[in-house]
């Protein structure tokens, strides 16, 4: 048969074999090999076979018994290795991806996914695969690992494949299940930490930062927004990201940790992306850092007003406050109360985010509040480097401490009493008709050291006389003539900040 270059096949004990052979046959394990004596009475007696074996003759085979099955053997199935934890198996038309060696009985390799490194892709039960591999997947868990025997009737039976699987040959597949889904599967949520409160919870169109871990069905780790140190941030429900996690990020909580199961066609498809194999069930482990929708204006929630609060803070008052800043999952930023003095601004002036100017609107002394401003309104899809994360919603924990009463809109320094009428002539001390920097700095300090005048609180008082000198100061030439002097009331519609 060597010569041949083809195992002899035939049925045991049905007369197709001269009896010696037949009873020789009979107990011999599949890889045995057994030297067999069989006398002419038993073999081709004294006729013997013309021109090969003589008649009378003892035959002596050297026999090793390669395949062995009966008619009546169905798929045999051994587990070596079962998950503790095996939430669902495979069913009749599940589509799987698998690991396996290929052996003959008797351990010869005929064919090996792992020598490819690519798993073997198909539908189950459905006749993508021999029957007997359609029966041995059935029941199997994810990082399942089992032998799967099949007779040749259930595998290519008399013919073989053509190539590497002789006719009649019995299959031994050692398979290690590593993904199944099913195409009517939708995604899977398992909830595994919920904020005990929660007030909002994400819509569609919402903007959304979040940690997540992205794992194949099997444990390997394809992604991880950890290892970046940077949340993945982008809007839900608009096709921004793959349709299973477009749809598993809605209705969460700040805060919340979730595992969402995608199937591939809610994933990356038969093709896959980078790491991701081609229908490839996706798990991501979310962490839901913060998440606002571009529409939402400052949330303002007051902790504490005193009885007596009649002034409140308004556009171009001077304001000294403590804060606490931290992002939505609690994450501290900044404190005033850590360096020991008070934040200070001129409110609506541009000194601080536009979110907070809105956020101290309407305030009294010894108020306290909570402000939550949205990125757009804060520090944008930037962020501060190193500080404040791009597209960061935040949290200010405030206390007014000191308020002082700012100006009209558009005066930088107004008068508590009535105006001279000679006002130019007070100013120009030499009397030469011309009115410098210096003569002019030193009338306006004299008239707020007397309270005749005020200065807008908050800002540099060289810095604001020095406006008002340059506003009064038409022609550029660093003298202010009687011809060029005129009051706020004098020149409303040129929209100067002085007199």
């Amino acid at each position: 048969s060597y010569d041949r270059g083809s195992t002899f096949n035939v049925f045991v004990g049905k007369g197709q074999l001269i009896a010696g052979m037949d009873k020789a046959l009979v107990g011999m394990c599949v890889n045995e090999r057994r030297f067999v004596k069989i006398p002419p009475k038993l073999a081709y007696g004294s006729e013997g076979v013309s021109g090969v074996i003589p008649p009378n003759a003892v035959l002596h085979f050297d026999v090793l018994l390669i395949d062995l099955w009966n008619s009546e053997d169905e798929v045999q199935v051994q587990t070596y290795f079962k998950p503790e934890k095996c939430p669902r198996t495979v069913q009749v038309s599940d589509f799987v991806r698998y690991h396996y060696n290929g052996t003959f009985l008797d351990g010869t390799l005929f064919d090996s996914s792992h020598n490819r490194m690519r798993t073997y892709d198909t539908y189950v039960g459905i006749g993508w695969l021999i029957p007997g591999m359609d029966q041995g997947l059935l029941g199997m868990c994810v990082g399942e690992k089992r032998i799967i025997t099949i007779p040749p009737f259930l595998a290519y039976g008399e013919e073989g494949d053509g190539k590497d699987i002789p006719g009649q040959a019995s299959l031994v597949f050692d398979v290690v299940l590593l993904d199944l889904h099913n195409p009517k599967d939708g995604i899977t949520i398992e909830n595994q930490h919920v904020p005990e409160s929660c007030e909002r919870r994400s819509q569609t169109g919402d903007f959304l930062r979040y940690h997540y871990n992205g794992t194949l069905l099997d444990g390997t780790l394809f992604d991880s927004s950890y290892s970046r140190n940077h949340t993945y941030d982008t809007y839900v429900g608009k096709g921004y990201v793959i349709a299973g996690m477009d749809e598993g990020l809605l209705g969460v909580c700040t805060g919340e940790k979730r595992r969402i199961i995608i199937p591939p066609h809610l994933g990356y498809g038969e093709e896959g992306r980078g790491k991701i194999p081609g229908s490839a069930v996706l798990v991501f482990d979310i962490h839901v850092v913060d998440f606002h929708n571009p529409s939402d204006s400052v949330s303002i929630t007051v902790n504490y007003k005193p009885s007596n609060c009649t002034v409140l803070s308004k556009k171009g008052d001077y304001l000294k406050y403590h804060y606490n800043a931290s992002l939505l999952d609690g994450t501290l930023l900044d404190s005033t109360h850590s360096l020991g003095k008070t934040y200070n601004i001129v409110l609506g002036s541009g000194q601080v985010v536009l979110g907070m100017d809105m956020g101290l609107q309407d305030m009294c002394v010894g108020e306290r509040r909570t402000v939550v401003i949205p990125p757009h309104l804060g520090y944008g899809e930037d962020g501060v480097e190193g500080e404040v994360p791009g597209s960061a919603v935040l949290v200010f924990d405030i206390e007014l401490l000191e308020l002082v009463s700012g100006l009209p809109e558009g005066y930088m320094f107004v008068w508590n009493g009535e105006v001279s009428p000679n006002l130019f002539e007070e100013i120009d001390q030499n009397h030469d008709g011309e009115v410098l920097l210096e003569e002019f700095s030193e009338y306006i300090q004299a008239q707020v050291d007397s309270g005749k005048g005020k200065l807008a609180p908050g800002f540099d008082f060289e810095k604001i006389v020095q406006n008002m000198f340059t506003n009064q100061d038409r022609d550029g030439n660093g003298k202010v003539t009687a011809e060029e002097f005129k009051l706020k009331d004098q020149e409303a519609k040129e929209e100067h900040d002085e007199l």
